[in-house]
């Protein structure tokens, strides 16, 4: 019986001969973002800028729809709810701004936000977040996606050499700045703690591609030292290609699915995921590989030519 192959086992794609191509495009796409985010800044969410979370329970089950029509009324900008454990407790997260405009008076905000839900509401928790607490979420935001690259970069220098290590961390930066720019340009999306997950998980599904890839190049230079390495590359993510595509494709059917029926909330969060997994596997082919040829890889000693003239 023979299985149904989406990607045939003897693909022979030249991935390298449209490197140049394909850095270009990265290399514009990564200045756009980096533009964006200093043009644009980000869209903070409640848990950089501070405001008030609210853990509620209706006397009956939650229609979402209603209270958020009812709160929108209340000109208090992006008012989020979600609903948490049974379908009666809502989770309400009210910003302290709203659109230019500071809310001097969050006491009063608050009043209104109750005098809008009514009385048969039980207000299970009140917490007010600060801008100290902001502050120090942004600060272990940044900290927490520095860390996690530095930790990948020793991970691929002690598995692989050096250049592996370089190339995969540009490229996973690659990513982490691309998704950014989402953000900053698109401010339909708040950055908020989910953000940093999206962003982690991104950087997660990335470098595990890259790491494939990489796993197989030095496999097959060990066992073809015949080849250039141009010729080495090629060989290996045309191997591992029917792997990327088909771990890809699952998971990007499975965030579709989220996206359209998971409800506003979801979609936030599953979105940019989707987003930079796209990125992600787009780097770990054309990018992430394809750098090998000018960081002067070697084998036991020996620097591999590379074989650009044979590929042209």
């Amino acid at each position: 019986m023979q299985l149904y192959k989406l990607i045939p086992h003897d693909t022979k794609i030249n991935f390298v001969r449209n490197r140049k191509l394909t850095y270009a495009f990265s290399i514009l796409v990564t200045f756009f973002s980096i533009f964006s985010f200093f043009h644009n800044g980000l869209n903070f969410g409640i848990d950089f800028r501070g405001g008030f979370v609210l853990e509620v329970r209706t006397p009956q089950e939650a229609n979402l729809a209603e209270l958020r029509q009812k709160l929108n009324l209340l000109d208090l900008g992006e008012v989020y709810l979600q609903e948490f454990g049974s379908k009666r407790d809502v989770l309400i997260r009210i910003p302290s701004t709203t659109e230019g405009k500071t809310l001097e008076d969050q006491t009063s905000s608050l009043k209104k936000v109750q005098s809008a839900l009514g009385d048969n509401v039980e207000y299970r928790k009140i917490e007010k977040i600060g801008p100290k607490v902001g502050k120090e979420l942004v600060h272990d935001a940044i900290m927490a996606v520095v860390i996690s690259l530095l930790a990948i970069l020793l991970y691929i220098w002690l598995r692989f050499e050096w250049q592996f290590s370089i190339c995969g961390v540009v490229a996973l930066a690659h990513d982490c700045i691309v998704l950014m720019g989402l953000y900053s340009t698109c401010h339909y999306f708040e950055f908020s703690v989910n953000s940093i997950v999206a962003l982690l998980m991104t950087a997660c599904y990335s470098i595990h591609d890259t790491v494939v890839v990489f796993d197989r190049v030095r496999e097959d230079m060990l066992a073809y030292r015949n080849l250039t390495i141009a010729e080495l590359l090629n060989k290996s993510i045309n191997e591992t290609l029917s792997r990327t595509v088909l771990t890809s494709l699952t998971t990007v059917l499975s965030l579709l699915a989220l996206c359209f029926f998971g409800g506003k909330v979801i979609f936030d969060f599953c979105f940019p995921i989707l987003f930079g997994l796209m990125f992600g596997t787009f780097s770990s082919i054309f990018l992430a590989s394809p750098l090998l040829l000018i960081s002067g890889i070697r084998v036991d000693g020996k620097e591999l030519e590379p074989g650009l003239d044979k590929i042209k």
